[in-house]
């Protein structure tokens, strides 16, 4: 890229004497080819002569010239056939033609006649308006006075952790980054510390520790920075009743009124909504007795000498504190417990047992390898719970590496709360980002309705009535992909195009590969996918540069919901494994799609 901060005030650009050449190695462009005067530096006119070259892309004059009657200028009723033909803008007006030759439109003759340029064609075409993501999905759109439980909602897996679960470190930048990522359900791993101060880190392992209510500051930072809808703290406590009392006052002490302490008035006997939540921080943790408790106990004093000796845990009245047959502690305290509102944690038994006596505001965590089989052997079961009760997917115990499971597989079922380690690039994260751009990276996403509907037989793995969307997308060109790390490989790209969601729709297509030309190849092939459920689908292009003998190299990727895209032509912005932008490298693609 060129540093602007050599353009001069006398209209030069100094310290360009070495060579700039365009990754397909067709041809090279050298700053001192264009330095006339021999001075070492170019004349602005110069520098946009060599601008042209780079920019110039055969795609968009051929587009250009379709619409143009002169080929040199597109009129307002011609920019008008073009954005409703191809763009498929179906409400259009010349007050929107107009508006967006004023943008855009650099000449201002050209402008003023209500004319547009090539050069502003060009720029129309690059800008976020062009982009496949639908502006539209940019806000939040959706419905959010639905219960909790009818939310797909963004959640992390030992949020503490930035590398692997064994020796690697904590860091507050792991709640930090999920947030700005808009994560809404983060994981406090909580143990015994030191001068009474409980602590955060993987137990029984070498990952370093952070002072739990350094945690909780962090957190209260950044919680509503990116979405103002809840965050719940999954607490994994194995504190002591003392150390949780401390936990209990660094909640109440970082939060204050964000913290839900009470029941809403308008919700004794449901789930609230992610609306009626805004701005609050819930706690999710193990619970002693019942929310109309939790209320009467609102205000008095919840420690000190009302503590039973032997368990650690107050005495209360109506509740049982020890089972009959096998007597067994509960180290809860009550000043922690009396935190925990509509996000309880209730050890997962069967199915029939959660149908009889789960209460609407217990919620289950459930490891991957269990839920996997029981999505194989209950789907019907499964649905129905995830219809009810906010079920949380944990990665299972052996991932020491941090390795993440393909979450589509769990959101097909209506698991609200799919916990992946952030931390960790890879396509589950690419999934997890994809999905929650939609809805104004809010976080919370409806499920659709078929998940919510408790009439509905629906079954991922056997869809029986469905209207499916037939998707066509042509890959028309590549811009400025990333480079190759590979000393051997000169820039042979291709694109994987695939589609995630229920079982029937998972499929990929690539293109062929393109031979030494990562700057501005052209596939132009056509790819069309029939998805049955189109509600669940994510739709995933790679970019790769082909290895004979190590693999393919990853290059770049971006992931969106199917009901995200627009049609007609568009740029496809590219992420990096860790997904970061990569701008300006991008596909250009032309998509079109019926139902």
């Amino acid at each position: 890229m060129l540093d602007r901060s050599n353009l001069t005030s006398e209209g030069q650009i100094d310290n360009f004497s070495g060579n700039f050449r365009e990754e397909s190695g067709r041809r090279w462009l050298d700053f001192r080819d264009n330095d006339k005067l021999k001075q070492g530096r170019i004349t602005i006119e110069e520098f946009r002569a060599i601008y042209r070259i780079i920019a110039h892309r055969e795609e968009i004059i051929e587009i250009f010239n379709a619409y143009s009657e002169n080929r040199k200028i597109l009129s307002e009723h011609n920019l008008v056939q073009f954005l409703t033909q191809e763009q498929y803008i179906v409400e259009m007006s010349k007050t929107i033609a107009f508006e967006i030759i004023q943008k855009y439109e650099p000449i201002e003759e050209v402008r003023k006649a209500h004319q547009m340029s090539f050069e502003g064609f060009t720029r129309y075409m690059n800008s976020s308006e062009c982009l496949l993501f639908k502006n539209e999905c940019r806000k939040v759109y959706q419905d959010m006075t639905h219960p909790l439980n009818d939310y797909f909602i963004s959640s992390s897996h030992n949020t503490y952790l930035v590398s692997d679960q064994l020796v690697g470190p904590s860091d507050l930048w792991g709640y930090v980054s999920a947030l700005v990522k808009g994560c809404r359900c983060l994981e406090i791993d909580c143990w015994d510390g030191a001068q009474n101060e409980p602590v955060v880190y993987h137990g029984y392992t070498l990952t370093s520790k952070l002072l739990f209510k350094t945690v909780i500051q962090a957190i209260h930072k950044y919680a509503f920075m990116t979405s103002d809808y809840p965050v719940v703290l999954s607490l994994e406590n194995h504190c002591s009743p003392a150390q949780q009392e401390v936990m209990a006052d660094n909640l109440q002490t970082t939060f204050g009124e964000s913290l839900l302490s009470d029941m809403l008035d308008d919700f004794p006997d449901t789930l609230p909504s992610p609306e009626a939540l805004k701005f609050k921080v819930l706690v999710k943790n193990k619970k002693i007795g019942t929310l109309k408790e939790t209320r009467e106990r609102k205000g008095s004093d919840k420690r000190g000498d009302n503590q039973d000796k032997e368990t650690g845990v107050k005495k209360l009245s109506g509740v049982m504190l020890f089972k009959k047959k096998k007597v067994r502690k509960l180290k809860i305290s009550l000043a922690l417990s009396d935190l925990v509102i509509y996000t309880k944690a209730e050890k997962f038994r069967n199915f029939q047992h959660s149908r009889l006596y789960q209460q609407f505001n217990e919620n289950n965590s459930i490891g991957e390898t269990r839920a996997r089989k029981l999505s194989k052997l209950r789907v019907h079961e499964f649905i129905f719970h995830t219809r009810k009760f906010i079920t949380r997917i944990y990665p299972k115990a052996t991932r020491a590496d941090s390795s993440n499971f393909n979450p589509q597989e769990f959101w097909n079922i209506g698991c609200q709360m799919v916990a992946l380690n952030f931390q960790t690039p890879g396509l589950p994260m690419d999934l997890q980002n994809g999905k929650f751009l939609d809805n104004g990276g809010s976080g919370y996403i409806l499920k659709p309705h078929f998940l919510r509907d408790s009439k509905s037989d629906f079954n991922p793995s056997n869809i029986k009535e469905s209207m499916p969307v037939t998707l066509t997308i042509r890959l028309i060109s590549g811009i400025q992909l990333p480079l190759s790390h590979s000393s051997s490989n000169k820039g042979d790209t291709l694109v994987i195009i695939e589609v995630f969601g229920v079982p029937n729709d998972q499929m990929k297509q690539q293109t062929r590969v393109i031979k030494k030309n990562a700057f501005s190849p052209r596939w132009n092939e056509t790819f069309t996918f029939i998805i049955h459920v189109p509600e669940l689908a994510l739709i995933r292009f790679v970019v790769e540069s082909q290895g004979l003998i190590a693999g393919n190299e990853f290059l770049g990727q971006y992931t969106l919901p199917l009901l995200c895209m627009n049609k007609g032509y568009r740029r496809v912005p590219l992420l990096s494994r860790m997904g970061e932008s990569l701008e300006p490298a991008s596909l250009f693609v032309y998509v079109w799609y019926i139902r």
